[in-house]
């Protein structure tokens, strides 16, 4: 069945393939922290601990919320690590670094999340998707702190 919800075809596929992007990215992510959730060590290990804990919690709501949308625009979702890999800017690690490089390779990480979705707010704006360009705010909102505060502890 077509749809017709006011955003031109061409504009739904660009913004989705945007939306793509950004849900590799956030899924890597989630991942990255998980990871760094059950291998943290350290004096910091209680608190860092719990942070990555609540960090992946959120970021698994923020995947399933940016994968409706892109359902929502008529294209189907990536999955899986073949096409996450493809389309993430989110390097994976070749080890398990220690908590403060663990703390600083996620304010990477939150920075590219940042990037991939401020690159596409424009295209959402443009094609007057307010849907996305919510989402995208809110989503810019969140990893913008989560990295201000990260970066506080890094001094």
């Amino acid at each position: 069945m077509q749809i017709d919800v006011g955003i031109a075809q061409d504009a739904r596929t660009a913004i989705a393939q945007g939306l793509a992007r950004l849900l590799a990215d956030s899924y890597t992510l989630m991942l990255k922290t998980q990871n760094y959730h059950w291998n943290v060590t350290g004096p910091m290990f209680q608190s860092l601990h719990l942070m990555f804990e609540g960090h992946y919690t959120e970021l698994q709501t923020a995947v399933d919320e940016v994968a409706e949308r892109i359902r929502s625009l008529g294209l189907f979702a990536p999955a899986g690590y073949k096409a996450f890999g493809a389309l993430t800017s989110i390097a994976e690690d070749e080890a398990v670094p220690g908590a403060l490089d663990m703390v600083a390779n996620l304010v990477k990480a939150h920075e590219a999340v940042i990037k991939t979705a401020r690159g596409l707010l424009p295209r959402a704006d443009e094609a007057g998707d307010q849907v996305t360009a919510d989402l995208l705010t809110r989503r810019l909102e969140i990893h913008e702190k989560t990295a201000w505060m990260l970066r506080s502890i890094l001094g």
